[in-house]
């Protein structure tokens, strides 16, 4: 990684023998700190995976016991899923105190006390489960632990979501290793100071990662050398041995609902007997590898294999050296077998719990198989799961977990312990939470999440005609119902196709403007809320230009803003609870007259949240940060869901939405053939590198005092609507759609009566004109337009206005 990705530990002297580095497989980040003494990624003795725990749970006691009423005694801890959560508990064994971690494993019927978002993992919702929920009640020091600490945007998440509920004056963060900026350490004061708490810091080392400018380039230049990880050589399957373990009744197998001091006692009391059963099934191999052993836990899974793993070395011949620990993870890895590299090999299997959030997705287990170097093969691997667990999935097919390890060693054990389901009652309704993909829209979870509803199986359809009269006649409000979802035509897919390759440069562009003003006046701890759901592509590529061209892992939240009724407030909330609202910025596409430009402005009045609207085009000149003014085609306005993450619009409805619920929309999973918003964010995103130089400039040119006249709002597009409204006998300004992007959504959404274009408008209004024939709409050119074009909405609409088929009138009414 130094000599060939000029990436570079700089820091404490500890820190080399705490971390190393590898690559992800993704263009977002180039690098990953590999722990050496976590247990998960790399095969590490078992006493200094305790250790590492242990030595910091005694630090935080040292910090605690000069300070009044702040002892040890009155502490809680609780660390987070999946990586830390053997940490945390070790962290809890070294304080002596009750320990809970994160899990993203829900139980039914039991309600989650608390949650929190860690919007950049590969699975980010984190449930808070324990069976007492008084646990997380008490008034003493509360002790978060983390495997590393490079943002704390996941400990700010998670201080904001129980300090709201259950208030306390003392917080401890505790990490292996502290790697946080200078802006991220003024982040982590200012929120101690916002919330009035003290806020203390572990860590076993600290220091930061240096990063070459084109550090993403060199990462994809090593992947694609690299190549795929190669699969196990062929072997005969080793024998698999299973052991049933006389685990304790009742005794929690780790901290997912809680695990308190008595449960602790219980263990250390157990752990020699489960001892001495596993050393038996090993014992009883004769497998000709060198005799080192593997314990290999499971995800979330990591402190029971690990306590039993340091109870066999002590059981078995030579086991300090011989027995080493480790567990399976969601998290991809690049694996490039040379010694100089932290993952050496990769075992890549399906998940086999059934998990409710991503049941799609590979695990792995690293350095298990021994790649080229025999000195590092396992003669056995003992695999510990929950009951949960162990399915058809985990023992059936070739890439099963089990299959894999019985290539690449010479004995598998599998100990399987009962899941821990307790009993306790429901604590109070679950907030509304998050939504992500691919289970709701095709985009990624680590682009977007959706603080909406899922209404996807609910009819909310109905035919355009039928809306418009019902919306016009007072009948409805827009928000209530959903039209049909438009399915263009070949010949209208192709206009979208080379409208993006013709705007994509211009798009890039206006999105790096965009992204590097905020950041100039923002700062780096943006959070991102686009308005769904045209707001959210446009959301989803600042966030790739941050990440790309800064290293930051944005938070990015579709949220529902509605004419009329003003934008969610259970999405304000939720903002509000997990964010400064200082640093949350609105993003939408583009501007027409500004409605929603002064919907937002009014619904965020006195809440602490910027009104200030972002947008890549701006041509109503109704916002002061944008990417340009002028009025072009973005390739989103050209369809719906299909280039929206397969989301419809919103919808809010008092029979479907509660008060305490985010605002509806549906997932067209159906329409999945036709979807193309990867391949917009991809194309846009292809010119990045291309625009940055120009993107700078524009920024700077921007923030420049003497240009701010020229940021300034005139509203001149609210004006133009008032005048086109006079002129052709509209008594409704909401008929009135200027620009390309809102006149496309009339022709897709709702009953036009006609188009205005400006005379000799070119390429960009092609797709209008498309959808205009296909309609009867007629398209009027007309001088002094400050817009491209105009869509005017049918006024007086009826369904015997138009006829049957539902095309617009041809004659201008006077």
């Amino acid at each position: 990684m130094a000599e060939r990705a000029g990436v570079a530990l700089t820091g404490s002297e500890r820190l080399p023998e705490l971390v190393g580095l590898a690559l992800r497989e993704n263009r977002k980040r180039a690098h990953l700190l590999v722990s050496t003494v976590l247990g998960k990624h790399v095969p590490q003795r078992p006493a200094v995976v305790h250790g590492a725990g242990l030595e910091l749970g005694r630090r935080v006691r040292e910090l605690l016991a000069p300070l009044p009423g702040e002892s040890a005694d009155r502490a809680v801890v609780l660390g987070y899923a999946e990586t830390a959560t053997g940490l945390g508990h070790s962290v809890a064994d070294g304080l002596d105190a009750p320990y809970l971690h994160s899990t993203r494993r829900p139980v039914p019927g039991l309600t989650p006390v608390g949650g929190f978002e860690e919007e950049h993992s590969h699975a980010t919702s984190h449930l808070l489960l324990p069976a007492d929920p008084g646990l997380l009640a008490g008034d003493g020091p509360l002790v978060l632990v983390d495997d590393e600490f490079s943002t704390g945007t996941t400990v700010l998440n998670t201080i904001r979501e129980l300090h709201a509920n259950h208030p306390r004056q003392h917080y401890v963060v505790v990490a292996l290793v502290d790697l946080r900026g200078p802006a991220d350490r003024r982040r982590l004061a200012d929120t101690a100071a916002e919330l009035g708490v003290r806020l203390d810091l572990v860590a076993l080392a600290d220091g930061g990662v240096e990063l070459p400018a084109d550090v993403l380039d060199r990462a994809e230049r090593l992947i694609a050398e690299a190549g795929p990880a190669p699969e196990p050589p062929a072997a005969p399957a080793a024998p698999l041995v299973r052991v049933d373990l006389d685990w304790p009744a009742g005794l929690p197998d780790g901290g997912r609902h809680g695990f308190t001091r008595e449960h602790r006692a219980r263990l250390e009391a157990a752990l020699p007997g489960l001892a001495e059963q596993l050393a038996a099934a090993v014992d009883a191999g004769d497998g000709d590898g060198d005799g080192r052993v593997l314990v290999l836990g499971f995800e979330e899974l990591m402190y029971a294999p690990l306590r039993l793993a340091d109870a066999l070395a002590e059981r078995l011949p030579g086991g300090t050296d011989r027995v080493h620990y480790s567990t399976t993870t969601r998290s991809p890895v690049l694996a490039v077998d040379d010694p100089g590299y932290a993952i050496r090999t990769r075992l890549a299997f399906p998940a086999h719990d059934d998990p409710a959030d991503d049941s799609s997705r590979e695990r792995y287990a690293y350095n298990v198989a021994p790649g080229t170097d025999p000195a590092r093969r396992f003669g056995t691997v003992v695999l510990v799961v929950d009951d949960t667990a162990d399915t058809p999935a985990l023992h059936e097919g070739e890439r099963a977990l089990l299959g894999q390890l019985r290539r690449v060693t010479d004995r598998v054990v599998l100990a399987v312990l009962p899941s821990h389901r307790p009993t306790a009652p429901a604590g109070p309704a679950a907030p509304a939470r998050p939504l992500y993909g691919p289970e709701f829209s095709s985009y990624r979870a680590d682009e977007v999440a959706w603080l909406l509803k899922d209404l996807t199986g609910v009819d909310l359809e109905a035919p355009t005609e039928e809306r418009e009269e019902a919306v016009q006649s007072g009948g409805a409000h827009y928000a209530e119902s959903l039209p049909v979802e438009y399915q263009p035509s070949p010949e209208y897919q192709e206009l979208f196709h080379q409208a993006l390759r013709v705007s994509a440069r211009r798009i890039a562009l206006a999105v790096g403007t965009v992204a590097e003003t905020l950041l100039r006046e923002r700062g780096p701890g943006l959070v991102l809320a686009s308005l769904a759901r045209a707001g959210t592509p446009v959301g989803i590529l600042i966030r790739r230009w941050l990440a790309a061209g800064h290293g930051l892992d944005a938070p990015h939240y579709a949220v529902s803003i509605v004419r009329g009724r003003g934008i969610d407030p259970a999405a304000l909330r939720y903002l509000d609870a997990h964010h400064r609202a200082a640093d949350v910025v609105f993003v939408d596409g583009w501007t027409g007259k500004g409605a929603i430009t002064r919907e937002l402005a009014e619904a965020l009045a006195g809440t602490g949240f910027d009104p200030d609207l972002a947008v890549l085009a701006d041509p109503g000149r109704c916002v002061r940060t944008f990417g340009t003014r002028d009025d072009f085609l973005i390739p989103s306005a050209c369809l719906n869901s299909t280039v929206s993450g397969l989301v419809s619009r919103t919808v809010l409805r008092s029979d479907l939405i509660g008060p305490d619920d985010f605002h509806g929309a549906k997932h067209y999973t159906e329409l999945a053939g036709a979807d193309v918003s990867g391949a917009f964010l991809d194309t846009v995103a292809d010119h990045f590198a291309d625009v940055r130089a120009e993107a700078l400039a524009a920024a700077d040119r921007f923030l420049a005092p003497e240009h701010a006249e020229e940021r300034a709002p005139d509203w001149a597009g609210w004006a133009a609507v008032e005048r086109i409204s006079t002129e052709y006998g509209i008594d409704s300004v909401n008929l009135v759609k200027p620009g390309v992007g809102e006149t496309t959504r009339v022709m897709l959404r709702r009953v036009p009566w006609r188009v205005l274009a400006r005379r000799g408008a070119g390429a960009d209004l092609d797709h209008v004109r498309l959808l205009a024939a296909q309609r009867g709409v007629p398209v009027e050119e007309v001088d002094d337009l400050p817009y491209s074009c105009v869509g005017l909405i049918h006024p007086r609409y009826t369904r015997g206005a138009t006829g049957a088929s539902g095309t617009a009138v041809l004659t201008k009414e006077s």
